[in-house]
């Protein structure tokens, strides 16, 4: 159902398996990577205890590709970009069929902050969602104050289209607090209309592999 791989300019996104990565190495990096408590600080994860908690992650990411559910990607950089090759993060896209809907997710490690992969990464999901799952929305959601996601999703909204549809109170339990959340959408008309207008060749995403 999803491309095992998808490409951009800089990144080569490859699907999220266990033979594709060695799990002592994701396991150090979910556990222990340097800034993984700032990584993890507005995600619905806590940085991993055990090796075995990683590796129920690796089954689930698994059966959840096998059944169509989620498509998990490894983001890798490509040989022309620093740390060509290395585990940068993990990018998703959730597909609910009966809705013909889908929801983007990324983290990234610190050290990959800041380099624009989040938006190369966007584009590469909404591309798989719209042109070859043929689903009608996608929508990407951020915790309230996780404004450095924020500033990445309004950046790629101006290039892809999508508007900002308002805040979801008492979203979801974070700790000892229930926090807010704020949601975008972009349709695929809104997706079509923006390609038109940046050109046939005007985005930064390649056909997947």
């Amino acid at each position: 159902m999803f491309p095992e791989t998808l490409t951009t300019e800089r990144l080569r996104l490859e699907r999220a398996c266990r033979e594709a990565v060695d799990v002592d190495e994701f396991h150090r990096i979910r556990s222990s990577d340097d800034g993984i408590e700032s990584v993890a600080e507005y995600l619905p994860w806590e940085p991993h205890d055990t090796r075995a908690e990683t590796v129920a992650l690796l089954d689930r990411i698994e059966r959840e590709w096998e059944t169509g559910e989620v498509a998990r990607y490894f983001v890798r950089p490509n040989e022309s970009e620093p740390n060509a090759g290395e585990l940068a993060g993990v990018a998703k896209l959730d597909v609910d069929r009966s809705r013909r809907a889908g929801s983007l997710g990324i983290w990234l490690r610190k050290r990959f902050w800041g380099r624009g992969y989040s938006g190369e990464r966007a584009g590469a999901l909404l591309d798989l969602a719209f042109d070859r799952l043929d689903l009608a929305v996608v929508e990407v959601i951020h915790q309230d104050g996780n404004d450095r996601s924020r500033q990445a999703i309004e950046r790629y909204l101006e290039t892809y289209g999508g508007s900002y549809d308002g805040v979801l109170r008492n979203w979801r339990a974070h700790g000892d607090v229930v926090v807010d959340a704020h949601r975008y959408t972009i349709t695929a008309e809104e997706y079509a209309d923006a390609a038109v207008e940046a050109g046939e060749y005007g985005r930064s995403i390649s056909n997947a592999d």
